[in-house]
C-alpha cells in the first residue's frame, strides 16, 4: 500500500489526505477489477460531489428574482389595474349584442307587397322575401345580409341595398339596430338575456309602380325580344304631371331573391357571363341611337326660332343631294325612309320623313335651317345629356353630337353639313337614355314643364319642375303632328277606338353594315287631357322583321283596357 501511494504521488494523482492514511472504508474495495460490474447510465461507481456554493448563488438570485418579477405582475393587475381588468372580467360573462332591426317592406302603389321579411330560423334576423313575378329586378334590386365573423361578432350589423329602390333608399329601409345584454356561464351557455334598446324597424316605402303593368309590360318586352331575336328592351309608364312612375322594367333582368339569398352559384356565375348584360339596367343606364323620335324637339325648336311655318310644304322625292366635300364632282346623298311627297310639319311628324328634318335642321336650297349649335341647345332644353333626377339607378347622360365632339373622337375632323342632317334625324353620334326621353315627351304633354321623375308615391320632393321656355301653341303644333301619326302615320298601330294617344316612333340604324336596329315607340295618353307618357325601346334587332316597339304598347293598351281602365280616361 505504501509503496502503491509513494507510485501515485510521484503523478501527482493522490491527494494529502491519502497521503496521510486517512481512507474511507467505501474507497479501499474500488480498483479497476470491479469497474464493468457498475452500471455506469445509473453513475455507479462515480464518486459524489457537493454542490458548489457559485451554483446555489445563482440558483438563489434567479429564484428571488422570479418571486420579484411575479409580486410585481400581481400588483399591476390586482393594485394598479385591478378595476380595469374588473370590468373586462365582467364583460366576459356579461355581452352585448345587437339585435338586427327588420328592414322596411316595399309595396306598390295598390299596397300590393313587393319586398317583405320572413322569419329566420337558422339566424338573428328575418329573410328578405321579394315578389315572384318578372319584371320588378332592377327596380327594386337586393340587398347583402348582416354578416358575422368566426368569432359570431357582427362586422356588418345591418342589411346593404345594392341596386334598385333597396339601394336608393337604403338609409329609410334600413332602420335602426337595438341592443341586449346576454349573460353566459363560464362554458358559454346563455345564462339570461335582457333587451336594452328595442330595435326601430325600417320604413314602410310605397312606390307609384303598379305591379299588375309592371309585370304585363315586362312581358310583352320579352316575348318579342324572344320572338325576332332583340337583344333587350325596356318601359316607361310615367305621370307628365307628378313624374311619378307607373311602371319601370327592363329586359332582360337578374332575379332579386336569387342575388340575395347567394346561394344558385351556376345562375350568378351565368348573369356575368350573359352577353345580353341582365346587370344593366337599361331605362336609366342604357345608351341608345334615338332615330326619328327625336324629330319632335327638331320641330319645335324650328318653330321657336321661326325657321319654317309649320303649314310650309317641303317635297321628298326620297332623298336630297349636296356636293361631296371631298369631290366637288361627285355629290353625297341623304335618303329618306321612303319617298313622301309634300309634307308640312305635322305631317312630316306622322310619317317620319327624314327629308324635311334635314332641310329644317341643317338648310337646304333655300330652306334655313336650325343649326348644329341650335339643334344642341333645343336637344339640352328637354334634358338630353344631362341627369334626370330619377331617385333610382345610376344615370349616365348620353351624347349630342357637335363640332367639339367630332373633333375629339374623329382625329380632329371638320364639322360638315351632312353631320347636321344626320343629327336632325337623331343619328349619327347620338346617344340618349330611354327615362330622358320619356320625361322630354311628358313637357311635350304637359306644355313645357320637365319634371321630376319618381318611384315613390306622392312623392314631396319632386314637385313642380323646369320651364322650357317655348310657346303653348308650338307645343299644340307637335301635339297634333303626334296625334296625326297614331291615326294614319307611323304610329297607326296605336290608333284605337278606346283611346285616343299621340305618338311617334323611331328605328335607329346602327353600325357600319346598318343590318341590326332599334325600336323605339314614345307618346302620350290621352291625347285631349295627357296624364300620361310612354315609352318602349327595343334594343338591337334585324334590320328587316316587321315588328317593333308599337306592338309592345298595343298589347299593353289593350291589356289595361280590359284589366286597368283607370288609366286610359
Amino acid at each position: 500500500m505504501d509503496r502503491l501511494l509513494r507510485k501515485y504521488r510521484k503523478r501527482g494523482q493522490v491527494s494529502q489526505k491519502y497521503l496521510k492514511g486517512e481512507i474511507d472504508p467505501d474507497q479501499i474495495l474500488i480498483d479497476a477489477k470491479n469497474l464493468p460490474d457498475y452500471d455506469l447510465e445509473r453513475l455507479e461507481g462515480k464518486f459524489e460531489r457537493p454542490i458548489s456554493k457559485r451554483t446555489l448563488i445563482v440558483v438563489g438570485v434567479a429564484f428571488f428574482l422570479f418571486i420579484f418579477l411575479f409580486s410585481g405582475k400581481a400588483w399591476a393587475l390586482q393594485v394598479q389595474n385591478g378595476d380595469l381588468y374588473e370590468k373586462r372580467s365582467e364583460n366576459n360573462r356579461l355581452r352585448e349584442t345587437q339585435i338586427i332591426a327588420e328592414r322596411g317592406v316595399i309595396n306598390d302603389r295598390n299596397g300590393i307587397p313587393l319586398v317583405w321579411n320572413i322569419p329566420n330560423d337558422a339566424g338573428e334576423f328575418p329573410l328578405r322575401k321579394y315578389i315572384g313575378e318578372p319584371g320588378f329586378g332592377h327596380i327594386l334590386g337586393y340587398v347583402t345580409y348582416p354578416l358575422k365573423d368566426t368569432s359570431g361578432f357582427y362586422y356588418q350589423a345591418y342589411f346593404v341595398g345594392k341596386a334598385g329602390v333597396e339601394q336608393a333608399f337604403d338609409q329609410d329601409l334600413v332602420g335602426e339596430n337595438g341592443l341586449k345584454i346576454t349573460e353566459t356561464d363560464a362554458l358559454g351557455n346563455i345564462a339570461s338575456e335582457s333587451v336594452l334598446e328595442p330595435p326601430q324597424n325600417g320604413k314602410t316605402l310605397t312606390l307609384s309602380i303598379d305591379s299588375r303593368i309592371q309585370n304585363q309590360l315586362y312581358t310583352y318586352i320579352k316575348e318579342l325580344a324572344d320572338k325576332v331575336n332583340f337583344v333587350g328592351g325596356s318601359g316607361i309608364i310615367m305621370d307628365v304631371n307628378t313624374g311619378e312612375i307607373i311602371a319601370l322594367t327592363s329586359y332582360p333582368e337578374y332575379e332579386s331573391q336569387i342575388l340575395t339569398d347567394g346561394k344558385d352559384a351556376t345562375v350568378i356565375a351565368d348573369y356575368a357571363k350573359n352577353p345580353k348584360n341582365p346587370y344593366l339596367d337599361r331605362p336609366i343606364s342604357g345608351l341608345y341611337t334615338p332615330g326619328s323620335i327625336i324629330k319632335p324637339f327638331i320641330a319645335l325648336g324650328a318653330l321657336t326660332e321661326n325657321i319654317i311655318d309649320p303649314s310650309k310644304q317641303i317635297l321628298s322625292t326620297g332623298s336630297i343631294s349636296i356636293p361631296n366635300p371631298y369631290d366637288k364632282t361627285k355629290e353625297t346623298v341623304f335618303k329618306d325612309w321612303r319617298a313622301q311627297g309634300w309634307v308640312d310639319m305635322r305631317h312630316a311628324l306622322s310619317v317620319s320623313s327624314d327629308v324635311y328634318f334635314y332641310e329644317v335642321g341643317g338648310g337646304y336650297q333655300d330652306q334655313k335651317g336650325l343649326g348644329i349649335d341650335n339643334i344642341e341647345k333645343y336637344l339640352r332644353l328637354f334634358g338630353f345629356g344631362g341627369e334626370t333626377g330619377i331617385d333610382t339607378g345610376s344615370e349616365e347622360v348620353g351624347t349630342i353630337p357637335d363640332p367639339a365632339w367630332k373633333a375629339a373622337n374623329f382625329n380632329g375632323e371638320p364639322w360638315r353639313i351632312g353631320d347636321t342632317y344626320h343629327t336632325a334625324i337623331g343619328q349619327y353620334g347620338m346617344q340618349i337614355t330611354t327615362i330622358q326621353m320619356v320625361r322630354a315627351i311628358a313637357a311635350i304633354a304637359n306644355s313645357g314643364t320637365l319634371v321630376k321623375p319618381t318611384v315613390i308615391l306622392k312623392n314631396e320632393k319632386t314637385t313642380g319642375g323646369e320651364r322650357v321656355p317655348i310657346d303653348e301653341k308650338n307645343f299644340e303644333i307637335v301635339r297634333e303632328g303626334m296625334r296625326l301619326s297614331a291615326l294614319e302615320g307611323t304610329a297607326k298601330a296605336l290608333n284605337l277606338e278606346y283611346l285616343k294617344i299621340g305618338g311617334k316612333t323611331g328605328t335607329a340604324e346602327l353600325g357600319t353594315t346598318k343590318q341590326t336596329v332599334n325600336s323605339w315607340v314614345t307618346g302620350f295618353f290621352p291625347y285631349d287631357n295627357p296624364r300620361y307618357a310612354f315609352i318602349v325601346q327595343m334594343e338591337k334587332g334585324p334590320r328587316g322583321n316587321l315588328f317593333g316597339a308599337s306592338l309592345v304598347m298595343k298589347e299593353l293598351f289593350d291589356w289595361m283596357h280590359g284589366n286597368t281602365p283607370e288609366y286610359l280616361k
